[in-house]
């Protein structure tokens, strides 16, 4: 964390402070670990009823039947938090950062970033599977087969890799995914591992796909905190926690992210990790959905430029890829 001090809570507000967070069993421990972290970092919240859980519904939860592209693109996750936000009906927002704009609502503000969990993916089969090889991870896939995904960045990639494969859309939490692979309705799916391991179901990862075989989703695996802008006591607080090597390539990867702008129908893919001399290195994917085409690129720079090196390496790739790939 960035402060070793304990933090200082609000003054001069009500109580209790409310948390804004999506209905999912991934998010509630989210927001609970987050909570978790502000009463450890601020002793005087211990065993104290400060905070007040708002379990809000999103349009991306509401909506389970079609792809996040035919009902509105960006921010199905995060609308009607932010929404809240401004209203004032909550006073902070808890989210997973893959799922926030990179440009957000006038008066919101993204206030601090949480330490990043496993950013990889992982490939999910069913429990009576066996045989996989994990230096070829996708020749354990039968030939023909149908995957379970709603992500056109998976599906891009493990396209690209095997064009015998089919895809099914598969939308719903964690564990919906998983029974759906375990009752046989697809012979795989793809998962964050980050969202695994928050529920304690790591043990159910097939495969770990490293991040050079599968290109993870910008700010895959990090919690993000919003505020309203106007709120000086509260932003001044949640920085106490922000981890500064999430911030890093948190910043990178969003600049990657807003560089490309492309739509929710274009697979697009970023990871930054800091290397031990202390710089960044940032790997960014685009590709055509059907993984006809696909251009992965990396670069390495200093941390401190991480928002330049993002703004760099997402021009790089938009420059060399079709003009179709980013069409609405």
């Amino acid at each position: 964390m960035s402060s070793v001090k304990p933090l200082v809570p609000p003054h001069r507000r009500a109580l209790p402070l409310r948390v804004g967070t999506r209905g999912s069993p991934l998010a509630r421990a989210q927001t609970a670990n987050f909570l978790a972290i502000l009463r450890h970092f601020c002793p005087v919240l211990k065993g104290m009823d400060v905070f007040e859980e708002h379990i809000i519904t999103t349009t991306g939860d509401a909506v389970q039947d079609r792809p996040l592209a035919e009902i509105g693109g960006k921010g199905l996750f995060a609308k009607e938090i932010h929404e809240s936000l401004a209203a004032g009906r909550i006073d902070f927002a808890v989210h997973s950062l893959k799922d926030l704009e990179t440009t957000l609502p006038d008066g919101i503000t993204l206030a601090c970033t949480l330490k990043r969990e496993d950013a990889r993916d992982v490939l999910i089969l069913p429990s009576s599977h066996a045989g996989f090889d994990a230096a070829d991870p996708y020749g354990t896939l039968p030939h023909g087969a149908t995957i379970g995904s709603a992500s056109v960045r998976r599906q891009a990639q493990l396209k690209h890799a095997r064009p015998d494969l089919n895809f099914a859309l598969l939308r719903g939490n964690v564990g919906t995914r998983l029974a759906k692979v375990e009752s046989g309705d697809f012979a795989a799916t793809l998962l964050a591992y980050a969202g695994l391991r928050r529920l304690g179901l790591a043990d159910r990862a097939s495969i770990v796909l490293a991040p050079e075989t599968m290109v993870p989703s910008a700010c895959q695996g990090i919690v993000g905190i919003t505020v309203r802008s106007s709120d000086v006591e509260l932003r001044a607080m949640l920085s106490g926690i922000e981890d500064p090597e999430a911030k890093a390539v948190a910043t990178a990867e969003r600049a990657l992210l807003a560089t490309l702008d492309g739509s929710c129908r274009t697979p697009i893919g970023g990871y930054a990790k800091l290397l031990p001399d202390g710089q960044l290195h940032l790997t960014g994917l685009v590709a055509r959905a059907d993984g006809s085409f696909l251009l992965k690129r990396a670069v390495t720079g200093l941390a401190e430029d991480a928002a330049r090196i993002g703004y760099e390496l997402g021009a790089s790739l938009k420059a060399d890829s079709p003009d179709d790939i980013f069409e609405p």
